[in-house]
């Protein structure tokens, strides 16, 4: 077996990493969702999907950089990711917000290979703060 190894983790394209991502953010939102008592299968779908949308997710990316919650390293990641070309756009969103979408995933990703599980836990915790907050979910 290859071993992806940090360095190899920086070479990565955005679309990989993204790939990546939001494997990681959907197993995340899922359990939250259920750890959270929500448990119609039903229910558990179109609850994840506010979490997990490419609209949501350019949301989060959005509130992420305007209040500086990125580092540098992260921004830089976000950029590739952003900037990356996946030759096709699902047609349920735009381009932009497409790209928004892949670059917090893409973000997500080089986090969880780079082995940074507590930096990943914090970014998924906010992140799912956001789109709960804008849904109008107190805690």
């Amino acid at each position: 077996m290859n071993v992806l190894r940090n360095q190899d983790v920086d070479q990565l394209n955005g679309l990989a990493l993204a790939y990546m991502g939001d494997a990681v953010y959907e197993q995340a939102v899922r359990e939250h969702l259920l750890r959270s008592g929500r448990v119609k299968p039903n229910t558990l779908h179109r609850q994840a999907t506010t979490f997990v949308s490419a609209k949501a997710q350019a949301m989060v990316l959005k509130r992420l950089t305007e209040e500086g919650f990125l580092t540098e390293d992260e921004l830089a990641v976000m950029r590739r990711g952003r900037n990356a070309k996946s030759g096709s756009v699902p047609k349920n969103t735009d381009v932009q917000t497409y790209n928004f979408s892949t670059a917090f995933e893409a973000v997500l990703g080089w986090l969880y290979l780079k082995e940074r599980q507590e930096r990943t836990d914090e970014v998924i915790r906010y992140a799912i703060e956001i789109v709960e907050e804008l849904r109008g979910v107190v805690k």
